[in-house]
């Protein structure tokens, strides 16, 4: 199903910039690395999370997903909630939405019970950027087109990104 899977990019691809990254250029299925840049997620004033021992999934065509550890996630301020997904790639999802909110929807999910080769997951979680604040290094992470979609855009990376209109067939 899937024509791209890192090996080229397609003639649509953005050329990125010198020490930039092309989406196109991440694997699938998809790479789990290390990120050692500030990373810090608020609601208003409250910071829900903050670290520099994050994780970062890296799929064809898909801004990175940040996984922060648990241990640096101020796990009060958050309540799980209904919901389920499956990635093929990660196993089934647990949902999160923020304690005390009432219709917010999650702003959160993590893995449980990650598939043995995204293990390093267990125990963090992702956050989405379009309901609750996220950073790196400072610089404000905008949310990844589409509704369901949890990649965090930033300056260093070209697209065009899975999600925007026009992408069903990717």
């Amino acid at each position: 199903m899937w024509k791209y899977c890192g090996q080229h990019r397609p003639p649509f691809a953005e050329a990125p910039e010198p020490g930039f990254e092309s989406v196109w250029d991440y694997p699938r299925p998809p790479r789990l690395s290390a990120d050692n840049r500030l990373v810090l997620v608020r609601s208003g004033e409250q910071v829900i999370a903050e670290t520099r021992n994050a994780m970062r999934v890296c799929e064809t065509a898909s801004p990175p997903t940040f996984y922060l550890p648990g241990a640096d996630v101020d796990r009060a301020s958050l309540k799980p909630v209904e919901g389920r997904s499956v990635c093929e790639w990660k196993g089934a999802a647990q949902y999160w939405a923020l304690a005390g909110a009432t219709e917010r929807g999650p702003v959160a999910w993590s893995y449980p019970r990650p598939n043995e080769a995204f293990a390093a997951l267990l125990d963090h979680f992702a956050f989405y950027p379009g309901r609750v604040a996220c950073f790196v290094d400072g610089q404000r992470v905008r949310p990844q087109p589409g509704r369901f979609y949890g990649g965090w855009v930033t300056d260093e990376l070209a697209g065009p990104f899975k999600g925007e209109p026009g992408t069903e067939h990717w």
